[in-house]
């Protein structure tokens, strides 16, 4: 890919993701510093916290039912254009020093996110998402964080400590959270295979994975975790990674896993 088409592919993605992280930034950082319940962004219409932005019924809907419109047509696209974490997660991994690249870890571990979907679901729907934070209803922005983990019960305290945690390993291990342990990442994952359109590897492939050193995810075009953010395609020597609807005819795309 030429440089200059690179760079203005660069500029457009960090553009869409500014822009989300204006439209759901506040609600992002709510959900994990103030939601009281045990799975964030989904009670939100009901949630006694005021000034959280997941009480704008509009926003709410309007990313719950975009949602899996997005992953129908580019899988996990909105981890890599849109989500205000995997902002975080991706500015981290320019200064991680280890990728893990490494054949087990990239085969078992992005299981990880499908445990914690099915924790959430069980959370969710057998368990009623219960509170386990008293919620604060206004006050000063730092005091209520501060009253919030003050009046969390362990629980609570657990969960929100886990997502700091991962995301803090994320300086060292890149993008960790979101390659094994992001519940949102684990339902678009379920998208990946049928969605119509993603990055792809054409015939003249001939697997030198220098698409997977370049990735910050450590996977391959269209494989387990691809988020279809293109940083790969410039880093193939073959031109070798294409983007649209890959031919039914293509051997990489059918035989990746």
């Amino acid at each position: 890919m030429p440089e200059k088409k690179k760079s203005r592919l660069i500029l457009f993605r960090r553009t869409v993701q500014g822009g989300m992280l204006l439209l759901l930034g506040q609600w992002s950082f709510y959900g994990v510093f103030r939601c009281p319940f045990a799975v964030p962004f989904i009670n939100c219409q009901g949630c006694p916290v005021i000034t959280c932005w997941g009480r704008i019924t509009s926003l709410f809907w309007g990313f719950w039912l975009s949602l899996p419109i997005i992953g129908l047509l580019f899988g996990r696209a909105f981890c890599g254009w849109g989500c205000p974490g995997g902002l975080i997660a991706q500015l981290s991994a320019k200064v991680a020093p280890f990728k893990l690249t490494g054949h087990t870890f990239n085969r078992l571990a992005p299981y990880g996110k499908y445990l914690a979907l099915l924790t959430v679901l069980v959370l969710w729907l057998v368990l009623n998402n219960p509170r386990w934070a008293i919620p604060i209803r206004i006050g000063e922005f730092m005091n209520s964080i501060h009253l919030t983990f003050e009046h969390a019960n362990t629980a609570w305290l657990i969960r929100s400590l886990t997502v700091l945690a991962f995301l803090a390993a994320g300086l060292i291990f890149s993008n960790l959270w979101c390659r094994i342990a992001c519940p949102t990442g684990g339902l678009l994952e379920l998208f990946r295979r049928p969605a119509l359109f993603s990055f792809y590897t054409t015939e003249q492939c001939n697997n030198c994975n220098a698409c997977q050193g370049a990735c910050d995810m450590g996977t391959r075009p269209a494989e387990s975790n691809c988020t279809n953010c293109g940083d790969c395609q410039s880093a193939c020597p073959r031109n070798a990674i294409q983007f649209g609807r890959p031919k039914p005819k293509n051997k990489n795309r059918t035989t990746q896993k």
